[in-house]
């Protein structure tokens, strides 16, 4: 008997799930396509077995679609088609974890495998690289250089740090090969509070951002070589932490919000709003959030987490960046209010200049950090560093 046909919408989706989070991460993993981290129809395959707000599902699916992934690897004789097997299972495990519990076994399983598929990756695939770490407080921190093609010294060194979330592998899909393509190299880091800092030292966020990169940029230049000119990126959360540096450490030339997080703690205190709800905890966005926050902050309830998220904003210190700087912006954030890009734009008062692009709707790159649409920001960030850096 032939299967009965479901009827199809009148327009096609521009929606994968109702529910937000799970919506936005599909578009995260898919944000990786163009630097050969994801397939779409893998992916596709992987969210149709996926109930809508189910985190366990999203795990079993997605470390499911990662094993598979991998098990054809031994089985394919091209060594490029085995790397970027790599780095597609390399992201499919970052993906399974995202939504789990920060105490749950399997986060170690998924973490541990989404490191050595990523370094599998990057070594088949002929991606030059080199890790390292610095010591840090009572721990350390790990980072990655991405040389770039010949000449890349004299051009400006993309320093590029991620966010509330973030994870120092997942940065080559961001921005690393889109700069390489266009001959710049990339500095790469995670500090307290993100990967292996927070996973394996209890290392927490901290507001004074310019510490940790203060060490990662010394440990740079005293083994490879002091950039004539340095562009911080910071995505995410990053758009707070980024602007903390530059507003501190004098190497830095220009500044990325990507996007802005001018005030971390008023954002929070609308989530706080909602996860007081007794019921709130049942929806994967609000669980997700607050269970991240005590994780990375260190803390143990929801008020020590708004306590602690009020260091976290730009006032008074965005007047005291020089760099130039570049704000980006989605129409349909769902973290950030486009206004604390104005906001960011009228506090600083020093900067050599302050440009602010806006990604609206149609654009497609109207999401946080423009996921689904890397190459429209690509665009207006590498315009901007023609333009300020020649």
């Amino acid at each position: 008997m032939p299967q009965p046909v479901t009827p199809l919408p009148d327009h096609g989706l521009s929606r994968f799930f109702r529910n937000q989070t799970f919506h936005f991460q599909t578009l995260r993993t898919l944000n990786h396509i163009a630097a050969g981290g994801a397939d779409l129809n893998e992916v596709l395959m992987a969210i149709s077995l996926i109930a809508d707000g189910d985190s366990n599902g999203w795990y079993t699916q997605f470390s499911a679609l990662a094993t598979r992934t991998e098990d054809r690897i031994p089985h394919c004789a091209d060594p490029l088609s085995r790397g970027h097997a790599w780095l597609r299972a390399h992201n499919y495990w970052r993906t399974a974890e995202f939504l789990l519990s920060p105490h749950d076994p399997r986060r170690q399983t998924a973490w541990t495998r989404q490191v050595a598929a990523f370094d599998n990756g990057v070594r088949l695939s002929a991606i030059t690289y080199e890790r390292f770490t610095v010591p840090y407080e009572n721990g350390q921190l790990r980072g990655i250089v991405y040389p770039g093609p010949a000449g890349w010294q004299a051009r400006p060194l993309i320093v590029l740090g991620g966010g509330y979330d973030s994870t120092l592998e997942e940065l080559y899909f961001v921005l690393v090969k889109a700069a390489h393509d266009r001959g710049y190299g990339v500095l790469t880091y995670e500090g307290p509070g993100q990967g292996e800092a927070l996973r394996q030292y209890g290392l927490p966020f901290t507001p004074q951002w310019e510490k940790p990169t203060a060490a990662v940029l010394d440990h740079f230049q005293a083994n490879w070589f002091t950039p004539r000119r340095t562009v911080l990126v910071g995505m995410s959360m990053g758009g707070y932490l980024a602007p903390r540096v530059a507003a501190f450490d004098g190497r830095i030339d220009g500044v990325v919000a990507y996007d802005v997080f001018f005030d971390m703690g008023s954002v929070a205190q609308r989530y706080a709003a909602v996860a007081r709800d007794p019921d709130a905890m049942k929806n994967p966005d609000v669980a997700w959030a607050l269970d991240n926050a005590l994780w990375t902050l260190g803390v143990s309830t929801l008020e020590q987490v708004l306590d602690a998220l009020k260091a976290y904003t730009l006032a008074g210190v965005a007047e005291k960046i020089t760099a130039d700087v570049l704000t980006l912006v989605g129409e349909r954030d769902h973290f950030i209010p486009a206004s604390q890009a104005d906001d960011f734009a009228r506090a600083c008062t020093h900067a050599r200049s302050v440009e602010t692009v806006m990604f609206d709707v149609l654009s497609g790159g109207a999401e946080h950090c423009q996921l689904g649409a890397p190459t429209l920001w690509h665009a207006a960030f590498f315009d901007w560093m023609v333009r300020k850096f020649g």
